[in-house]
């Protein structure tokens, strides 16, 4: 089995989250695997702008996952290991990768039900408290 420190980010713009549809059909978070010498903090920012054109900002850590899934591109299991960050978007205006087959920003409550990833609504509700309480205190 393949092990990969991955980082991603949950990215809030108001009322809004932003998710990405995947190329097995299923809406997750941004993220990807850390590479070289990058900090969790860098890969995260870095990934959300490459998939999704967004520029967003850190604003908190908000937690850890750890899944395993078969891949069918290297033919085995892959333990992803992901540090997860609370971004703020500056718009919600996107450019989607093409590895993806759609995403953008949806409100936080159609967001749940859309995630495929229980661990993944959990951490969306979770960061989205956080949120608010960070963006009550910064404005």
């Amino acid at each position: 089995m393949i092990v990969r420190r991955c980082a991603g980010g949950v990215v809030f713009h108001a009322n809004q989250v932003l998710l990405v549809k995947n190329d097995r059909g299923e809406w997750t978070l941004p993220k990807g695997k850390i590479s070289g010498m990058y900090m969790a903090q860098e890969s995260a920012i870095a990934r959300v702008k490459d998939e999704t054109g967004i520029d967003a900002k850190l604003l908190d850590i908000a937690g850890d996952t750890i899944y395993e899934f078969f891949s069918r591109s290297r033919q085995q299991r892959v333990c992803n290991a992901i540090n997860w960050f609370i971004m703020d978007a500056p718009n919600t205006e996107c450019k989607i990768s093409s590895e993806f087959l759609e995403g953008g920003f949806y409100k936080v409550k159609d967001a749940l039900e859309m995630l495929n990833h229980n661990k993944e609504k959990s951490l969306v509700e979770i960061s989205y408290k956080k949120y608010k309480e960070v963006k009550k205190i910064a404005d």
